[in-house]
């Protein structure tokens, strides 16, 4: 089959099963994990994209030929530069400078006007805050403004857990062939754990939301740690839009160090070139397997590609 365009390719992502990691870790259990690095723009967030950008150009909200903007972590920003590429928007992504470099030279590469905003005092390259968000998210207003421009807005948008309760939660289900127990998720819009709980819910799978250790706003705790360095989400928000109505059943803590073990586990162990997010939900999922998920099988996202942290950390 031969497609009309890099967008129909975005979804429908293959399924694996970590059984050396279980193994190795010694759960009594399943952990299996979607392989959405695999996507055209290296992260589960391309079918946010996709589904923000096709929701408004079909209700009007979004013009022909007009400009889109948007905050991102880079993940986002990759997803749209390639959409709004093809469909023919131009597209300005605002970035904090705490983000990995890679992910502002890809958003470069593929067409897109990137922004770059000077972290909060005291904030530290790699370690992107909720105070560094909020600066990002001044900027973005105001280019919006300015360029009478759409704003994509994955923080508000129906489209973004839209994406994930017609496809993640599904898809996962439909894989697993209805054996999955569990979900858990590191939480940054919120998007992908709020649409596919939606869906998994429905089915009786216990979702779960993963937070860095310190910054579980989520969950009720006071913010004593705001900085770290799981790329993407942590941001310490206890408004998410998205997770509002959501039907968790618990909230998970994770630190940066297991997300970097993790991460570095599933390269060496499984042949997984991850991200730090993608480490923080392996890590997560390790944790439920030995209690309170004993004996079932937990799906994560394999959210990015290790190919965006070869400046961090992380391959050291």
């Amino acid at each position: 089959m031969i497609l009309p365009s890099v967008i129909d390719v975005i979804g429908d992502t293959p399924m694996v099963e970590l059984s050396r990691v279980c193994a190795q870790q010694k759960l009594n259990g399943r952990i299996i994990a979607k392989l959405d690095y695999l996507l055209p723009g290296f992260s589960k967030k391309d079918r946010a994209a996709k589904s923000i950008i096709e929701t408004a150009r079909a209700d009007g909200t979004l013009s022909p030929g007009q400009t889109v903007v948007e905050l991102t972590s880079g993940n986002m920003g990759t997803g749209l530069a390639i959409v709004c590429g093809i469909l023919g928007h131009p597209f300005v992504a605002v970035m904090s400078a705490g983000n990995s470099v890679e992910r502002a030279r890809m958003m470069r590469a593929l067409g897109a006007e990137v922004v770059i905003v000077p972290q909060a005092p005291g904030s530290k390259p790699g370690e992107v805050s909720g105070a560094d968000l909020e600066l990002v998210d001044v900027e973005a207003k105001r280019i919006t403004t300015a360029r009478n421009a759409f704003r994509a807005d994955q923080f508000g948008h129906s489209g973004n857990p839209k994406a994930h309760e017609t496809g993640t939660g599904p898809e996962i289900w439909a894989q697993s062939e209805g054996t999955v127990t569990a979900f858990c998720d590191f939480a940054g819009s919120g998007g992908t754990l709020a649409g596919a709980a939606e869906y998994l819910n429905r089915h009786g799978v216990r979702c779960y939301a993963v937070e860095p250790a310190g910054a579980r706003a989520l969950a009720g705790e006071p913010v004593s740690t705001p900085d770290h360095p799981i790329q993407g989400g942590g941001y310490a928000m206890d408004d998410l839009v998205h997770l509002k109505d959501s039907q968790l059943a618990g909230h998970l803590a994770v630190s940066g160090k297991a997300a970097r073990d993790c991460a570095r586990l599933l390269a060496r162990t499984e042949g997984i070139f991850a991200g730090y997010s993608a480490g923080a939900n392996l890590a997560a999922a390790i944790e439920l397997l030995r209690d309170p998920e004993e004996g079932g099988c937990v799906a994560i996202v394999i959210c990015d590609s290790g190919l965006k942290y070869l400046s961090t950390d992380l391959w050291e």
